[in-house]
């Protein structure tokens, strides 16, 4: 590997005469960021010309989407904002599905997308593409840059925009004539957002309103989404609940925002949640929704939807109060400032009948599967991993009914421990993403939860996580099909499974091929050794687990039903 230089991180400040790849990477050192993703092109050359004395650490991926999977993932788990650049054409292309998946799970993200020159802008050349024009649906916001003097600004602009209010991700495209154009720079353009005003202070009214909701309330519960882990409200969301004595339920994305081992914790809610967080919101006289959009897997037909509840909703964007279900309380704002603020006015209640019958529904309804079964069960793998990692390692997962259960037999306790892909459910998510997170975390134990479909798709990234010596784990869950689609084959097409089964690779010789360790286990005695002896490995690993071919997710909401009305109930109680 090349020696890193040193480059002062207030070096943009210095006037001088520079080119626009060298104001790029000077902004981006001011901007704090010292790792980066993505791959090399034509026209940003200039660009990766500068970058190789930078104090940078790059990581390249197989592909851009891999690669903008990973910036995601690096930003879930870091906190920060995370960069990935790419060249002009089938490069920035490629990016879309990693943006509309960050900007779906509101995640910081900047994206350097190179441009063909500008006098060819238009005219078909060589790899081009309208970039912000294909990306403007999936970006919080984009631009493209045709005079260098304006790209110190754009950059701060742009990591300004990312990173508050709602996050998400934000694309600048860059000419190759703007990136090797001179210009004299000293660093001091200032940003120009007159129109984007971000409200962080919650009003006060609105505020005690809701605790004074909170507080006449006799069936409250907490629905907790991941803008509190964006916002880092962790902690204050905590003190409300115990301050209050609140049940807390959370999304898919909300899931470590609350520690899942204590009493008040109702896990997931919604499609495949748990049922007694289900049956609590159907029942509740109050729901409280901080950093959560009340999205259609949550709330089925929003007219069922929590029925008896009147709603609070704590938000930083306004355009999402009211946007699907109808609000009582709003409060906009930065999560954190308003929980401190709404916790030292809501007062102590005991809620004894309230707990109580959340406390039957539990019991009667825990998430469940045969353990006595002779076939390795997909629950009991996580099960498993869960226990002898002590329920501390990060998470990613692919999408489908590997994320499913993940999210139902891992127990998480802390905020950016799960990194999933919510509002899109990109299959292919989860690899890149432990890769992104293990890069921003390199002292974690990172574990990617994938199904056998999931992984086919972004596999050749383990030579990434090769590459770079990160040793990330990876659990196959291997039932050899498509495993929600063929769920949802079995129970509503009459177990007609239309091309929801491909010939799947011996993963574990694809892993020792790229230069990983590759396990295969077929014997369910054999899976606490296999998934200790993956724990142990310093390198990359792959344990490919044939798990029962068509075990089902259970519960289950089918589609247009409340969700209350879940399918799988039955087979649950009838498993005790």
């Amino acid at each position: 590997m090349k020696p890193r230089s040193t480059l002062p991180a207030g070096s943009a400040g210095k006037s001088s005469i520079k080119t626009g790849a060298e104001i790029i990477v000077e902004t981006l050192i001011e901007q704090g960021v010292d790792t980066m993703f993505g791959y090399p092109g034509g026209v940003v050359l200039p660009l990766f010309d500068k970058l190789y004395d930078a104090p940078i650490n790059f990581i390249i991926p197989r592909h851009e989407q891999g690669g903008c999977h990973m910036a995601d993932a690096y930003s879930r788990a870091s906190g920060k904002v995370g960069v990935v650049v790419t060249t002009s054409g089938p490069g920035a292309c490629n990016l879309t599905t990693g943006l509309a998946t960050a900007s779906m799970d509101s995640v910081a993200l900047v994206a350097l997308t190179g441009q063909v020159r500008t006098e060819l802008i238009g005219n078909d050349a060589f790899q081009e593409a309208d970039t912000t024009g294909i990306t403007r649906p999936v970006t919080k916001y984009n631009c493209i840059v045709k005079d260098v003097k304006d790209l110190a600004r754009t950059i701060r602009e742009a990591f300004h925009i990312a990173s508050t209010a709602r996050p998400g991700p934000v694309l600048i495209d860059i000419p190759v004539d703007v990136s090797v154009t001179r210009c004299a720079s000293d660093g001091t353009e200032k940003m120009e957002l007159p129109g984007y005003k971000v409200r962080t202070k919650g009003n006060s009214r609105q505020i005690s309103m809701a605790a004074k909701a909170i507080n006449q309330s006799q069936r409250p519960v907490l629905y907790v989404g991941g803008g509190v882990i964006s916002a880092n409200a962790s902690e204050q969301m905590r003190s409300l609940a115990e301050k209050a004595h609140l049940p807390v339920t959370t999304t898919l994305l909300g899931l470590g925002s609350y520690d899942q081992n204590r009493a008040e914790s109702l896990d997931m809610l919604g499609m495949h949640g748990s049922a007694y967080a289900n049956y609590a919101v159907q029942e509740c006289d109050l729901l409280i929704a901080v950093g959560a959009r009340f999205d259609d897997r949550i709330t089925g037909p929003v007219k069922s939807f929590a029925p008896h509840a009147k709603v609070i909703h704590i938000d930083i964007d306004p355009a999402s109060i009211s946007k699907n279900v109808r609000v009582d309380i709003p409060v906009v704002g930065d999560a954190k400032i308003i929980l401190e603020a709404l916790t030292k006015e809501v007062e102590f209640r005991e809620r004894k009948e309230w707990f109580a019958r959340i406390a039957q529904w539990k019991e009667k309804f825990p998430f469940r599967y045969d353990r006595n079964s002779s076939a390795i069960k997909p629950q009991y793998v996580i099960e498993e991993l869960c226990g002898q990692t002590k329920g501390e390692a990060i998470i990613t997962t692919g999408v489908g009914q590997n994320q499913m259960w993940a999210a139902q037999f891992y127990r998480f306790s802390r905020p950016r421990q799960l990194i999933s892909s919510g509002g899109l459910g990109t299959m292919g998510f989860g690899l890149p993403a432990a890769i992104g997170a293990q890069v921003a975390r390199p002292d974690a134990t990172v574990v990617d939860i994938d199904g056998d479909h999931s992984f086919n798709m972004t596999m050749t990234e383990l030579s990434t996580a090769v590459q770079y010596e990160l040793p990330i784990k990876v659990c196959i869950l291997n039932n050899g099909y498509m495993g929600m689609v063929r769920q949802w084959q079995e129970l509503f097409y009459n177990k007609r499974y239309s091309k929801s089964y491909v010939s799947n690779p011996e993963y574990a010789a694809v892993a020792e091929a790229l230069g990983a360790v590759g396990i295969t286990v077929d014997k369910k005695a054999d899976v606490p050794k296999a998934i200790k002896q993956m724990l142990a490995e310093k390198r990359p690993c792959v344990v490919d687990f044939k798990v029962e071919r068509e075990e089902n997710v259970w519960p289950m909401v089918p589609a247009g039903k409340s969700i209350n009305e879940m399918d799988g109930l039955d087979i649950l109680e009838s498993i005790a």
